[in-house]
């Protein structure tokens, strides 16, 4: 094609298709969260969305947000961290920016094989268009100099204040009920990473007692990365993902998204621990070289202080909450040492990946847990060690991905087949075995039982957009365990069914109806003998978000909740949740209000309100019983350096007049926070 006509055509696309992302009616941040958001299951009762765990990948998509990623210059790692785009989209993005010489402007993405207007929406945020400049190979001294003279800073402080008093301070917690973290990060483009993170919980001790040097839990990193043939470097505190993660992988999974293009598990990697998770995380050293065109090595050392119960010299339980806010918590912390070592080497040429992951890691207590019921088969002793190896292949439309894994006992397989006939069908297969014998205590990957042990399933999602402003999803996940599992004594099976119909009808008006439906079987309580049942339940949830202007836009959700186990009556539950959100035409304040009435029968018909939250976090609450919740969450925006948010949160039951049990009860039928957080930039 011609440069003239391949102008000619940019511009009438342009003028016909103007890409709606390109013209955010939000904050970045804010549509970074509905992105999120909507890719997440965070409607899913038994699979409610993990603030802590997503904290890392809002944050550092949040980065190319202000810093977008030339899209002349990007890779395909680059790519892969964005999950709402397959394979088949990244290897056509390349491709046209490889054959036409690079992009002049950002709307040539509506000119990209499989790019549909939904990926578009989400991808342009994150993304520009830029000429390249004749750059010199990397020189250290270039990059220490331009880092000291280019870089960015990032300062972000948070207080939560309850409005109410839980009894655990009356006596039990030593420490004030404020919680507060601090959050310090510096910036040099795409290259370099430096900062720290400091976290004190509610009911922890300030400066006091166990924390006398003053937070509860500090966490500093320093990440180098595409520095030549130095892919990447983390010291201090930092994240891994390798392959499939049965072997190792501390990032978030999308889990049962209604979106077959986040399916595509890919390895990420070595990248920074910048939240304030104080769990998932390593602390050493880590690096990756590239050993050629296509090979690259990865080798890693961890030492850290893990919190757990110790009894007669030996480790009982682990404990993976992070808080110490009374004597007995704190007794639990830092109790023994883990150490862990290992490394990964992989290959990728075009279509094939092939890669191999090993780890070894030890106490330097014995770990003996009790081992009776369903964790019979947990491992114990003092070393470990898993190693797996992962595989990839893309044949035009078709595209097949796996990992098989062994630890000491037992041995883990993930594979599956996605297949987009055209670019408006997609199709995914999902196998997955888990022995009952398999045991990785940092392995993470899909799955129906929250880890990857006893469990075996097949996964099969379709979705479809026969025609313009409609999708269709749908999926079916048969799952059983082999072994027996928390409330379930002998093995057991399970169905989940999801299907969901979106409708566009325009740019500022969408909607969508889902069903949820899933089998499990539980133990009868109540009973001497163990008598298993299934449980059925019932989710239903329709959602419209309209936005009028770039000011004003709105959201209304409805769900309903039908529980029930055989020969039992049926439990309900019912939401309607309202959100209004204006942005002051004259003035940078953005205020968001909603409101939510619920009604449930009981615990297991509970329902869950995505609401706004502070900055990088998701906030999802979930209710059970009969009451309203209200909320009002206020951002100012001075200027490009000072951000200012307030959040005000009030739930209010109207069947209790105590709320929670033990040292979290609150006397009262009303429970009100107060959430603040300030951010500076320079």
């Amino acid at each position: 094609m011609k440069t003239s006509q391949h102008f000619w055509l940019i511009s009438i696309i342009n003028s016909l298709l103007i890409i709606p992302a390109c013209s955010a009616q939000n904050p970045p941040e804010t549509l970074l969260e509905e992105v999120f958001e909507d890719l997440s299951v965070n409607n899913d009762v038994t699979n409610p969305v993990n603030e802590s765990t997503w904290e890392n990948e809002l944050q550092e998509l949040a980065e190319h947000i202000h810093d977008p990623i030339n899209l002349n210059k990007v890779t395909r790692g680059q790519l892969e961290q964005f999950p709402f785009l397959n394979d088949l989209q990244i290897e056509n993005l390349l491709a046209y920016i490889y054959i036409h010489n690079g992009m002049k402007t950002i709307y040539e993405l509506q000119l990209v094989k499989e790019m549909d207007k939904q990926t578009i929406r989400y991808l342009s945020p994150f993304v520009c268009v830029e000429a390249i400049n004749n750059e010199e190979s990397f020189q250290w001294k270039t990059l220490l100099r331009n880092a000291g003279k280019y870089g960015k800073h990032e300062a972000i402080t948070r207080f939560d204040i309850p409005l109410y008093k839980r009894k655990g301070y009356e006596q039990t917690y030593l420490g004030p009920s404020v919680y507060n973290s601090v959050k310090y990060g510096y910036r040099y483009r795409d290259q370099l990473y430096v900062g720290m993170a400091a976290e004190k919980d509610a009911g922890e001790p300030f400066g006091a007692l166990h924390n006398r040097y003053g937070y509860d839990y500090y966490s500093f990193y320093l990440l180098l990365r595409n520095c030549g043939r130095l892919r990447s470097l983390a010291v201090g505190n930092y994240r891994m993902s390798f392959g499939q993660g049965l072997v190792i992988s501390t990032d978030y999974m999308m889990g049962k998204t209604v979106y077959a293009s986040s399916f595509n598990s890919r390895s990420t990697g070595i990248k920074k621990h910048a939240s304030t998770d104080e769990y998932n995380y390593f602390r050493g050293i880590a690096s990756t070289v590239a050993l050629g065109k296509w090979w690259t090595a990865s080798g890693f050392y961890s030492h850290r202080t893990m919190d757990g119960v110790i009894t007669d010299g030996e480790i009982t339980s682990i404990y993976k909450t992070g808080l110490h806010r009374s004597e007995k918590e704190a007794d639990k912390k830092n109790l023994f040492t883990t150490q862990l070592t290992g490394g990964n080497l992989s290959y990728q040429q075009n279509r094939l990946k092939w890669g191999i992951t090993g780890i070894y890691y030890f106490f330097n207590r014995p770990y003996e847990p009790e081992l009776t019921g369903y964790s019979k088969y947990n491992l114990h002793g003092r070393t470990f060690y898993n190693v797996g190896t992962d595989y990839a292949y893309r044949w035009y439309r078709l595209s097949f991905q796996g990992e098989t894994a062994i630890g000491k006992q037992g041995m883990a397989t993930i594979n599956r087949i996605q297949y987009s006939p055209t670019e408006d069908y997609q199709l995914v297969l999902i196998q997955r075995y888990y022995s009952y014998q398999y045991w990785a205590m940092f392995a993470h990957s899909f799955a129906e039982g929250g880890s990857v042990q006893n469990e075996n399933g097949w996964y099969l999602a379709a979705e479809a957009t026969p025609f313009s402003h409609w999708r269709f999803f749908a999926s079916f996940d048969w799952f059983s365990f082999p072994w027996m599992k928390y409330r379930i004594s002998k093995p057991s099976q399970g169905l989940e069914t999801v299907l969901q119909t979106n409708y566009s009808p325009f740019d500022n008006l969408t909607m969508y109806l889902k069903y949820r439906y899933k089998k499990r079987e539980r133990d009868l309580s109540g009973t001497n003998n163990e008598v298993t049942l299934p449980t059925f339940s019932h989710q239903l949830r329709y959602r419209l978000n309209y936005s009028a202007s770039k000011m004003f836009s709105l959201r209304t959700t409805l769900d309903y909740n039908h529980f029930s186990i055989q020969g039992k009556t049926a439990s309900h539950g019912y939401l309607a949740s309202q959100m209004v959100s204006y942005q002051l035409p004259c003035f940078p304040l953005r205020m968001e209000v909603q409101g939510s009435y619920f009604s449930t029968d009981d615990y297991d018909s509970r329902v869950y309100a995505a609401e706004k939250g502070l900055l990088y976090t998701f906030f999802t609450p979930s209710f059970q019983g009969h009451g309203v919740r209200c909320s009002a969450h206020l951002r100012y925006d001075l200027n490009t350096h000072w951000m200012f948010i307030a959040k005000f949160g009030e739930t209010i039951y109207s069947d209790r007049d105590e709320i929670g049990s033990g040292n979290d009860l609150i006397r009262g039928n009303k429970k009100a926070d107060v959430q603040m957080q300030l951010r500076v930039k320079f």
